[in-house]
């Protein structure tokens, strides 16, 4: 068994025992017998060291520590570079740290699990400041920041109703992989190389390192001749490791969050929306929104063991409550009876799907439709929640029109209307283009 194996086991142990440790005056109060006063103060000693010790465990920081096995560097001018930036902006370390709140134990144990760095946990920090909904503009995704043929490759799927990419719990899974595929396939086990790998592509790292050979010089991860970004890269997560090893010394506060589970992933058993899920969980629609970024439609993907994270907190209430939830209240659909002249493609648009969605819901290889046929005509969340507490209407827009202009004129927000239309703020309106507005009963 490897070192760091056997001292995440002593740590765990030592939180076990803490229970143990709180009981011990208990025991003394009630007059428990010891075989003399010199094993008593021995072992009131050893039991109060070990509560102390157990109690510095109950951080999510100091578990992360307590995993870093990564070459510090801090000599190293490049990681230097970048504890001084880190140093002069304090203030983005505890910002990012506050956004990992609900994620960073969950990766950490991820990582223990696979006994690898649990400084790999701070990658995040790096590629998207711990945002599962952030999007860079060259096409990557999510809080691992996949590409969207590595996420294909990695089992990432996107479909109408699940963006797999901005799933933390699937795409941190594989991202381990990824990482741990590269280390094995190409570099010996080599992590540093493997980062520069998932950074540029293993083809970019195994080029500079053909080109160094060449040269005679070494082909390790400082030696070569890589994009600025890249390296910067393993310089970028070795100097934050350092800070959040001792913030103070940087100037960074970081927040608390405890070492017990924050989060927890449950199976729905059947199609729910979000506004039943936070209904039966009795926590909020909003937050239930932000723990599931990948679910496109305010709803679970249509399939009896559909996936849902909620607050650890709310899983019993939440199994109990979904338990007495009748069958017809997990499935988001209505039927539509084909009539003489409808297409497929007329009913899509009429009820704003994809084609293939309509086709895969119905089972359809093709286009044709009997008079009388009934089809199964998929609803989102948001229609459900939406048909019981608002009404709805359509604008045309008009030449010159933009999100925001239509937002201001009908008392709403762009993000509210954007999301009412999946649409982006940046997108581009058509005059003639007709748009959704949702309006809540006063």
């Amino acid at each position: 068994m490897h070192a760091r194996s056997i001292r995440r086991q002593a740590v765990g142990l030592a939180g076990g025992l803490l229970l143990t440790t709180l009981s011990l005056p208990a025991l003394a109060a009630s007059g428990s017998p010891t075989d003399d006063s010199t094993t008593s103060t021995q072992h009131a000693t050893f039991w109060q060291a070990l509560e102390l010790k157990s109690a510095t465990q109950a951080n999510v920081w100091t578990r992360l520590k307590s995993g870093f096995e990564l070459p510090d560097n801090l000599s190293n001018p490049r990681v230097k570079e970048w504890l001084d930036y880190f140093a002069a902006n304090p203030q983005y370390v505890s910002t990012v740290a506050r956004n990992a709140r609900p994620w960073l134990r969950w990766v950490t144990r991820q990582l223990e699990a696979r006994d690898m760095p649990t400084e790999l946990a701070l990658l995040p920090f790096i590629e998207s400041a711990y945002d599962p909904t952030a999007k860079h503009p060259g096409g990557a995704s999510g809080l691992w920041q996949f590409m969207p043929r590595t996420g294909d490759a990695m089992g990432l799927n996107n479909t109408w109703w699940y963006a797999g990419r901005r799933d933390v719990m699937a795409s941190t899974k594989a991202a381990l992989d990824y990482l741990q595929t590269l280390a094995r396939q190409w570099y010996e086990g080599d992590l540093e190389l493997a980062l520069a790998a998932y950074n540029a592509g293993a083809g970019t790292v195994n080029r500079a390192r053909k080109r160094a050979a060449a040269q005679g010089k070494p082909i390790d991860y400082w030696h070569l001749s890589l994009p600025k970004q890249t390296m910067d890269y393993v310089p970028k997560l070795l100097a934050l490791a350092a800070v959040i090893s001792a913030p103070q010394r940087y100037g960074v506060t970081l927040p608390d969050i405890p070492d017990r589970p924050a989060i927890a992933q449950v199976t729905t058993k059947g199609q729910l929306s979000l506004n039943e899920a936070a209904r039966l969980a009795g926590v909020s629609e909003q937050r239930l929104r932000r723990l599931n970024p990948a679910l496109r439609r305010e709803a679970t993907r249509p399939t009896q063991n559909a996936k849902l994270v909620i607050p650890a907190a709310s899983r019993q209430r939440f199994l109990a409550n979904l338990d007495t939830l009748p069958p017809e209240q997990r499935r988001l659909q209505t039927h539509y009876v084909v009539k003489r002249g409808d297409t497929l493609s007329g009913i899509a648009a009429r009820h704003d799907l994809p084609i293939s969605v309509l086709r895969q819901q119905n089972h359809l290889d093709g286009d044709l439709l009997r008079v009388g046929q009934s089809l199964i005509v998929p609803t989102t969340g948001q229609a459900s929640r939406l048909a019981r507490h608002a009404t709805t209407h359509e604008v045309t827009v008009k030449p010159g029109d933009s999100l925001s202009r239509i937002a201001a004129r009908h008392d709403v927000s762009v993000d509210e209307l954007a999301r009412w239309n999946r649409l982006d703020r940046s997108d581009y309106l058509h005059p003639g283009q007709r748009l959704t507005l949702r309006q809540a009963p006063r």
